[in-house]
């Protein structure tokens, strides 16, 4: 028997991922809930064969679910999160809001599955989108040789900013070509045809959020004794991001072993031949479950070190297929309850 499921944010891009990925893994669904603000009450979803209608978020009734699937930003979790996870169903929220609460495990089932094992507050959350790919291609590789330090550089596509990132490089792209670019609105400057250092809100230290949630998720999934780095830049892709690492070990890791053991990790698929095309570009990882690594070879600045190149589909592994991977665990494990309803 199946689970009663909810997708909040069921109109979002991740949303509207999560349906389709739910269908391809054949996840055990008895009853699934669209559920949307009061403007998209009525609006069509897919998932699989059925066409679902939006329910308005305020009115429903999560008592009556078994997990749901969050992704309607951070101010939507912030207050309906704990709410809906006291009502009774488990809770995997893709919003940045609860990665960082002590009492909420976040979680990479490649990387961390155990965290799961406790979940006070029936919240369970998804990594920022550029983590998520990340702390997989590295788990392996801190196993082998322990990770003291990564410095990484991002190349973020604009889905990762929603709907609204993806039209404004569509938009932008066109009117290059004919009457000029119109003026940027989601973004900070032009993305067609440029690339821009600038995601999320700056902090005082220089950093962006962003490049702050690399560091501070990475230690909280994978090894709080890693130091990393990062430079966040939105790219003019519409889907997948992809990452230049550089990794120092505490002991020596060749590349030959390194290529080995990221072939034999799970998740990760390894496409790196030192000649023209013998790598993996944003283009080819859409639609794929996989993190890509490429590119692996021996950095001589420093004693111990790697370099690589990860990328990924942040709409999947970066968000809608984690979530699912987080319930696949849960049900494998036997901590996901069907509840029997009067």
């Amino acid at each position: 028997m199946g689970y009663r499921v909810a997708v909040v944010g069921a109109t979002g891009n991740v949303g509207r991922e999560m349906f389709n990925i739910l269908e391809e893994v054949k996840f055990p669904v008895d009853k699934m809930h669209a559920i949307a603000s009061r403007k998209s009450i009525g609006v069509e979803v897919s998932f699989g064969n059925e066409i679902l209608k939006c329910e308005d978020l305020e009115q429903f009734d999560f008592s009556k679910v078994d997990l749901v699937l969050m992704s309607a930003g951070g101010s939507i979790s912030k207050a309906w999160g704990e709410k809906i996870g006291a009502a009774g169903p488990i809770v995997i929220d893709n919003s940045s809001h609860f990665r960082m609460d002590p009492d909420v495990p976040l979680v990479v089932p490649e990387v961390n599955p155990e965290a799961v094992n406790s979940i006070p507050k029936n919240i369970i959350a998804n990594p920022n989108c550029s983590t998520a790919q990340l702390v997989v291609a590295l788990k392996p590789l801190h196993d082998e040789a322990k990770i003291k330090r990564v410095v990484v550089s991002t190349y973020q596509s604009v889905s990762g900013a929603g709907k609204e990132g993806m039209d404004e490089l569509w938009d932008q792209t066109k009117g290059v070509y004919v009457l000029g670019a119109p003026p940027p609105k989601k973004f900070t400057k032009q993305i067609a045809f440029n690339v821009i250092p600038h995601i999320d809100v700056f902090m005082d230290d220089g950093f962006t959020k962003e490049e702050w949630k690399m560091a501070v998720e990475t230690q909280k999934i994978l090894d709080p004794a890693i130091k990393l780095t990062a430079t966040c830049v939105r790219v003019p892709v519409m889907v997948g991001h992809s990452e230049s690492v550089n990794v120092e070990f505490e002991s020596p890791l060749d590349e030959d072993e390194a290529r080995e053991i990221l072939r034999e990790a799970d998740g990760i698929v390894v496409v790196d031949k030192r000649e023209d095309g013998g790598y993996i570009t944003p283009k080819e990882s859409q639609g794929e479950f996989p993190v890509y690594i490429s590119r692996i070879r021996k950095d001589p600045t420093v004693e111990n070190g790697l370099a690589f190149w990860c990328v990924s589909d942040n709409l999947r592994k970066g968000a809608a297929l984690n979530a699912v991977q987080i319930a696949q665990l849960l049900h494998d494990k036997g901590l996901l309850k069907r509840k029997v309803l009067a």
